[in-house]
Formats: C-alpha cells, sequence, structure tokens
C-alpha cells in the first residue's frame, strides 16, 4: 500500500523518489517536489531587494484584483450570487473612485512618508489594487460615458490587461521561482528510480 500511494505521487508530479538496491531489498527516498512555505519565505526575502518585493507585491495586488472585478462585475450583471451595485441617491458609484482614493493614498505616502512607510507591503498592494480598480473602466473615464458593458472589444480587452497582468507578475516574481526551482532539483538529485508500477503489483 504504501508503495503505490509513493508511485501515485510520482506520477502526480508533486513527489520525486530515488533508490538504492541494498541487503533486504529496496530503500527509497522520497523528494516533495513542493515547495514548502518556510523556503518560499526565504527565497521572497533572499533573492529578492525591497524594490523588488515591492514590484512583485504590486503586480500580485494588479493581477488579484483584476481578476477578482472581472468575476464580481460578471456575476452581478448576470444576476447571480449576492452581490450588487453601489449606489447612493441613485447614482452608481463606479469602483474607479476607489482606485482613485487607493492611489491618492499612495501618494500621500510617498511624499510625507518616512522610508519605512514607503516600504511597507501595505503601499505596495494598494497601489496594485488601485491601479486595477481604474484601469477596469478605464473606457468610461477616457469617453465620460458609460460604455462600461459595451460588447465591442471587453472581452479582447479582458485577455488583454489579464495577460499582461499574468506576465508582469511572473517575471517580478522570477528570480523566487528560480530559487525555488534549483531547491527543488538538488532535493531530487537522487538515483534513477526502479520500476514502483511493477513492485506496487
Amino acid at each position: 500500500m504504501a508503495r503505490v500511494r509513493i508511485l501515485h505521487a510520482v506520477q502526480a508530479g508533486i513527489a520525486a523518489v530515488g533508490c538504492e538496491r541494498q541487503p533486504g531489498g529496496y530503500w527509497c527516498r522520497v523528494t516533495n517536489l513542493a515547495p514548502s512555505p518556510d523556503a518560499v519565505r526565504r527565497a521572497y526575502y533572499e533573492e529578492l531587494s525591497p524594490a523588488q518585493r515591492s514590484a512583485l507585491l504590486s503586480w500580485l495586488a494588479f493581477t488579484g484584483t483584476f481578476a477578482g472585478l472581472r468575476a464580481l462585475t460578471y456575476s452581478i450583471r448576470a444576476g447571480r450570487g449576492p452581490f450588487r451595485n453601489i449606489s447612493v441617491g441613485g447614482e452608481h458609484l463606479h469602483h474607479y473612485m476607489w482606485g482613485i482614493g487607493l492611489l491618492s493614498g499612495v501618494g500621500a505616502v510617498a511624499v510625507r512618508g518616512e522610508e519605512r512607510h514607503r516600504r511597507h507591503p501595505a503601499v505596495a498592494v494598494s497601489y496594485g489594487a488601485g491601479l486595477a480598480l481604474i484601469v477596469d473602466e478605464f473606457a468610461l473615464l477616457l469617453d465620460l460615458r458609460d460604455v462600461y458593458w459595451a460588447r465591442q472589444g471587453r472581452i479582447s480587452i479582458d485577455i488583454g490587461v489579464g495577460g499582461i497582468a499574468v506576465a508582469g507578475s511572473y517575471f517580478a516574481a522570477l528570480p523566487v521561482l528560480s530559487r525555488l526551482r534549483r531547491e527543488r532539483k538538488q532535493g531530487a538529485g537522487v538515483p534513477e528510480a526502479p520500476d514502483l508500477e511493477g513492485a506496487a503489483r
């Protein structure tokens, strides 16, 4: 049964196994390929400078906020879920307003805040999230009329901005990902495994 579980983990790509023939049979070492939270934390702080960490957090916040807004607005449009548009005095409050508020706060910290405040992760996250809130309604700001749900090009814009966001997050995180990939290869550097599928039978 243990051999079958090891085999399934190897086939799923979440573990690597290396075995050596010793008296009494094969002895195997299983290496977990998924990085531990401690490994991710070490790579984050050791591979990235403070400026790079801020950039990564901003990209991740932008990507997550933009994806969340797309899911939220489409669900509101379809009438699904508990969320509805927010209105005051019969006027719809567009979410670019919250984005402007966040960016105004970030600007205030940048102008008047101390260095430790400017480098705080909340500032980077607020910048990325605020930017996503504004970009998501850029057509409304550009034309000064509510063309937010015009179907012309809406899907293309979503895919384009989403692709840029994912690519930016990936390249910002590349030093961390490279470090984790090297550590995984070093941890999996064991002799070639025998046919476990036959052994499991």
